[in-house]
């Protein structure tokens, strides 16, 4: 059996009536930029959320860079966040001519440790960014409580993450800003590139807005340098029509998850979910020793595993000049030695799952045949 995830032919299956239909009324109205479909889009997400404004952008990190430069962070700033995260959590900050400085993650979530966040503020420091990392929430009420007691921003990563909580409130709705991310991975997609940011800020809003139409408030007058970074009303509206599932699938997500912690607890430590956390499972992600041998036995099943992320963004090449070397943040990088993502998808059938589940279970029991022979 093969199995290959997410499995976006399935999901858009479902939905092609109305994809299709949607498509048709763009493409009648001649309206491609700046339309009704994203205007409603935004009212809905920022609803969703629980924001007041939705900005809609071309991608997620988009999303966080036009937040940096919203809040003119830039040269001589320094912005605390993880390593333990995709690159442009981090690159948007250094593309600004801001100072990444890393923090390392709690071992038990992934996510960036809430605590040793106080040790790296400086009088620098401007802002931190939480990631929300697989789908899960990291420890916001804390973030926010130390953030706010040092007068820094802070702009929420929740590329990963929609539909998620902390709390009771939906990741999204703390920090200054938010950032998602609809690359047609996401639990929430559209058909190419697509981002937002929300927040509660109308003046943020007002130069968000400004800044995606080239620094315009109105047409050819330009209050500040800007770019042409908009969420194409297409996209907006294929979005409308998944946000009305998300919740649906986003279960969905919960139930298989549930299913593998109950099965392969006794072989890998599973996901370890906060008391206070909604996750929403963007990626099931156990931990391993044996993590490159079972996915390799995985891969000669048929069965695609991921890695988020094999190597710890203070170690990368691109981010040398900051000094860090190995042993800097020993849980970041001991966790991207181990970690292994099993397909999860809304549309995973059980005999799919099944399948995964035997084949890791196999793969165990194996080799502690071999250890025992």
């Amino acid at each position: 059996m093969k199995i290959d995830w997410p499995n976006l032919r399935r999901q858009h299956a479902s939905l092609q009536k109305e994809l299709k239909q949607a498509f048709a009324e763009i493409l009648e109205s001649g309206i491609f930029v700046l339309g009704p479909q994203l205007k409603q889009f935004e009212t809905e997400i920022a609803n969703y959320v629980g924001r007041k404004y939705g900005v809609g952008v071309k991608s997620g990190t988009d999303a966080l860079f036009l937040s940096l430069r919203a809040m003119e962070i830039g040269p001589g700033d320094e912005v605390i966040t993880t390593p333990f995260t995709f690159v442009s959590t981090v690159e948007v900050v250094a593309q600004l001519g801001a100072t990444p400085v890393f923090c390392d993650i709690d071992p038990t979530t992934f996510n960036i440790n809430a605590d040793a966040v106080k040790s790296r503020i400086s009088t620098k420091t401007r802002a931190v960014i939480p990631v929300h990392l697989y789908g899960q929430a990291a420890d916001l009420l804390l973030l926010m409580d130390v953030s706010k007691a040092h007068g820094l921003r802070v702009i929420e990563d929740a590329a990963q993450a929609v539909g998620a909580e902390y709390k009771g409130k939906k990741v999204g709705a703390w920090g200054d800003t938010a950032c998602v991310s609809f690359y047609p991975t996401k639990n929430l997609s559209c058909l190419g590139d697509g981002g937002i940011i929300v927040t509660d800020d109308e003046q943020l809003m007002e130069i968000l807005r400004r800044l995606r139409v080239h620094g315009s408030s109105e047409q050819y007058r330009y209050i500040s340098l800007g770019y042409s970074n908009r969420l194409d009303e297409l996209q907006a509206a294929f979005l409308r029509i998944k946000l009305r599932h998300l919740d649906e699938w986003n279960r969905r997500r919960r139930i298989l998850a549930k299913k593998y912690d109950e099965a392969l607890a006794e072989y890998v430590q599973i996901p370890v979910v906060d008391a206070e956390a909604h996750h929403v499972y963007h990626q099931y992600t156990i931990r391993t020793n044996q993590r490159d041998s079972l996915r390799s036995f995985l891969g000669d099943q048929g069965i695609r595993t991921g890695v988020y992320y094999p190597l710890p963004l203070h170690l990368q090449p691109a981010y040398s000049h900051l000094g860090y070397r190995k042993g800097d943040f020993p849980n970041a990088e001991a966790a991207s030695e181990e970690v292994l993502s099993l397909p999860i998808d809304p549309y995973l059938s059980d005999d799919e799952q099944n399948w995964v589940i035997a084949k890791v279970q196999n793969f165990f029991e194996m080799g502690s045949t071999q250890r025992r022979g």
